[in-house]
């Protein structure tokens, strides 16, 4: 259990979950003022169900190109710390656990949970014929806000702040998934893995990179301000661009030895800052009630 937990990276989760919740709330404040909690425990098996089910199904797709990369030829298909069978399975259950909240949440979950496995199945098979793989991460990831908002009203009528949200959590991924994947272009470019850093070159990753991140940063305000959040968002949002500031800083393209400071640190500091600072406002300002 342990060895597949570290598979599917669970710790991860800080990334996206905090935007579901973020999203799930603001949904219940606009719909009523009052916190559904059984929606935010179906949300959240929804979410971990999902995304342990993509990292293991890509664990799985990638083994043998993780076996050829010195950086991940420690990882536990590789090694054999964790069997393609024991992964399968563990993919399988998690399937069926994200497919069981969504429908315990509501039948439009039900009915749209499949689209939603869609990219996260695409993904892994993305560097083998895209240089873009990034993007399709992106989709991936800008589901989870949207779903989340769907949870909590059960239909499209008034979801647009999701749809912004959902598309800022994409872009702010896509774009530290082209930071992480500068660590790799030369040994991408080798083995024949596509991606921006390897057929664009790193600097040119960066600037994309840059551009996502501050189009992401418009649409956070854009969501704050069609939301109506208060003085306490915006301070989470300074807090916010401090930390995209300082990734960008700290990784040049001919010096990657702080990526995985800019990768976890600063983009896990962006996820509970901004949640935290929207909760606050939520609470106090807004009336959000438990």
């Amino acid at each position: 259990m342990r060895a597949f937990l570290d598979l599917v990276a669970i710790e991860h989760s800080v990334f996206a979950l905090p935007f579901a919740f973020l999203s799930a709330l603001t949904a219940m404040q606009v719909n009523g003022g009052r916190v559904r909690w059984w929606d935010l425990l179906l949300i959240t098996v929804a979410m971990v169900g999902a995304r342990t089910f993509a990292m293991a199904a890509n664990r799985i797709l990638d083994r043998q190109i993780d076996a050829r990369n010195p950086r991940t030829a420690g990882r536990e298909l590789v090694t054999g710390a964790v069997s393609v069978r024991t992964a399968w399975t563990g993919a399988a259950v998690a399937l069926v656990v994200f497919l069981g909240a969504a429908a315990l949440l509501n039948p439009l979950c039900l009915v749209l949970a499949p689209l939603a496995v869609v990219p996260l199945v695409v993904y892994p098979y993305g560097k083998r014929f895209t240089n873009w793989p990034h993007a399709i991460l992106a989709i991936a990831q800008a589901v989870g806000p949207v779903g989340a908002w769907l949870a909590v009203t059960g239909t499209l009528d008034g979801s647009w702040p999701a749809w912004l949200l959902g598309a800022a959590v994409g872009l702010w991924i896509g774009g530290f998934d082209l930071i992480y994947a500068c660590q790799d272009s030369e040994i991408d470019k080798e083995i024949g893995v596509h991606s921006v850093p390897a057929r664009y070159g790193r600097r040119f990753a960066l600037h994309a990179s840059t551009v996502a991140h501050v189009v992401t940063f418009g649409l956070f305000v854009w969501f704050g301000a069609l939301v109506g959040f208060g003085w306490l968002w915006w301070v989470g949002l300074v807090l916010t661009a401090v930390a995209f500031a300082y990734q960008h800083l700290v990784v040049t393209p001919t010096d990657l030895s702080k990526v995985n400071r800019a990768f976890f640190t600063a983009n896990g500091f962006v996820g509970i800052a901004l949640f935290v600072f929207a909760l606050l406002d939520l609470v106090i300002r807004l009336g959000l009630r438990p």
